[in-house]
């Protein structure tokens, strides 16, 4: 010990010599880079309002490794204009996967009323892979490849495996490094990064289809962190992502029944029949009769496949039975029906004319840029998809044996759903599905005959999120309610959810008017 004497005493001037580091200090040496960004807020474009101000922040392409390579994250915010009644930050998403949202808080600063907007500074993203975030994509993807795949026959599911096998292949070559990190939880770590940067506690929350998702998978990893969340036309977390697919099929049946009930009532003004079972059977049959011999308008061909591509059509009685009735027309004399415009065709005509519709971006019809010409929504969704979740078949002939069982099932739009998809070739996903098991007080909100998240896919995101309460606008038919409707009866329970913090008592339905025609 006598021998040890002097040396400890060295030790101890060393020690004592050495600056010591306040609290604060040591706590910032131990966060990641990431966590320490301030945005550069500038104005976005001289053409844009002079508040609407945009600014890039830096995020790990894989947070197991944050101080590697990184990706852009393009950010916007409109600042409350009554700072006294700020209460904080509300991010926005609009959907998706693969949908950018920069713009949205443009769109939200005129939509909300006024006590609810001066409480927030609104702030918008590009999600990671999408727009303005270090864009992904697969290399150029063709109109058919950027389908979500088409309806299922023995004859042609080689060529159907050869299309999901291709676009998994030119995606994994162009950007295998870059995809398997475009997913759900590591764009809910974003969300966290931009709440530090923002120097915000909590963030609050505004999400549509897609985005209810992002927000439901946010408010488990960070539920400490999450404050006001609105979610709103549901997804699912039990059904990501193969079975969102197949809720189309399911949900499109009753959709279908309602609609031949609604045409029957109205034979006078359509023409389909005089009972639910006279329209269903005067389908049926031009389907049938558009496989033989194709319907031909505006160049375009349109086959009993093509009749059954879009599972959203009949959620709208009134669109529907003006569509069938302008096919129907066209298909007995070659001419449109007397009186009246052309319908939306919409996803009937990109059915007509690829492997299947268009890949179905969830997202509101709220007014925005429109989308780039090249492949990046695709890459980023079928990314997000198939990196969610390793639930997918990866064998081939299950999704024939799916698609068979399910044509037979829902035979509008069954065999679609669960035909073969590029998540059967993909990359293994890096992480598992985020559990539903932590407490989240947020408000769930949904149109009874949503199209794209139908009502049981709403009703199972509120069912996962213990503690959440549901708005229920009974007769709502769009996808997106709030702020998507003037007249819906659901935005008077968001906005005071957002004023002041308090869900309702109880879950809430509310009868929405009669849509105006």
């Amino acid at each position: 010990m006598k021998r040890l004497a002097p040396l400890l005493a060295t030790v101890g001037l060393v020690a004592t010599s050495l600056p010591l580091l306040t609290a604060p200090q040591a706590a910032a040496a131990q966060t990641p880079g990431h966590m320490r960004q301030k945005p550069d807020w500038h104005r976005c474009s001289p053409d844009q309002p002079v508040a609407y101000e945009c600014a890039t922040l830096k995020v790990p392409l894989d947070y197991q490794h944050p101080e590697g390579r990184t990706l852009d994250l393009a950010i916007s915010r409109m600042k409350s204009e009554n700072p006294g009644k700020r209460r904080g930050v509300l991010l926005f998403n609009p959907g998706g996967p693969g949908t950018p949202g920069l713009f949205r808080p443009m769109v939200l600063n005129t939509e909300m009323p006024k006590d609810v907007r001066e409480q927030y500074d609104l702030i918008g993203f590009d999600p990671r892979g999408v727009g303005e975030s270090s864009p992904v994509t697969c290399g150029g993807l063709s109109a058919a490849e950027r389908g979500v795949g088409g309806a299922y026959h023995p004859e042609t599911f080689a060529s159907d495996v050869t299309w999901a096998r291709g676009i998994a292949d030119k995606c994994r070559e162009k950007s295998g490094d870059v995809l398997p990190h475009i997913t759900t939880r590591n764009t809910a770590r974003d969300l966290d990064v931009i709440r530090e940067a923002l120097g915000e506690r909590k963030i609050s929350y505004l999400g549509y289809s897609y985005g209810t998702y992002l927000g439901a998978v946010y408010s488990q990893m960070f539920p400490q962190r999450t404050d006001r969340f609105v979610l709103d036309s549901g997804v699912d977390p039990q059904r990501v992502w193969r079975g969102m697919m197949q809720v189309w099929a399911t949900e499109t049946e009753p959709a279908f029944a309602r609609w031949t009930r609604w045409a029957a009532e109205r034979s006078d003004q359509y023409g389909l029949g005089t009972t639910p079972e006279e329209v269903s059977a005067t389908f049926w049959d031009l389907v049938a009769r558009a496989d033989r011999d194709p319907i031909v308008h505006g160049g375009e061909k349109y086959t009993g496949d093509g009749l059954r591509a879009d599972p959203s059509l009949f959620f709208s009685p009134y669109g529907a039975s003006a569509v069938i009735r302008f096919l129907k027309a066209l298909a007995d004399t070659g001419h449109p029906p007397a009186g009246g415009g052309t319908p939306d065709l919409g996803q009937l005509r990109e059915g007509a004319r690829s492997s299947g519709p268009k890949v179905p971006v969830l997202n509101t019809a709220a007014a925005g840029p429109a989308a780039d010409p090249d492949d990046n929504g695709t890459a980023a969704y079928w990314s997000v998809v198939c990196g969610d979740t390793d639930a997918w078949p990866r064998d081939p002939d299950q999704y024939a044996r799916d698609a068979v069982r399910d044509k037979a099932k829902y035979p509008l739009y069954g065999d679609f759903a669960s035909n073969i998809k590029p998540c059967a070739f993909w990359q293994r996903p890096l992480e598992a599905p985020t559990p539903m098991k932590t407490r989240a007080d947020v408000l769930t909100v949904q149109n009874e005959w949503d199209p794209m998240t139908p009502l049981a896919s709403g009703q199972g995101l509120h069912k996962a999120l213990k503690g959440s309460r549901m708005v229920l606008a009974l007769g709502g038919e769009k996808h997106g309610v709030y702020l998507s409707d003037p007249a819906s009866c659901a935005d008077a329970t968001v906005n005071k959810y957002l004023a002041t913090g308090r869900l309702p008592a109880a879950d809430v339905s509310c009868q929405n008017p009669p849509p105006s025609r």
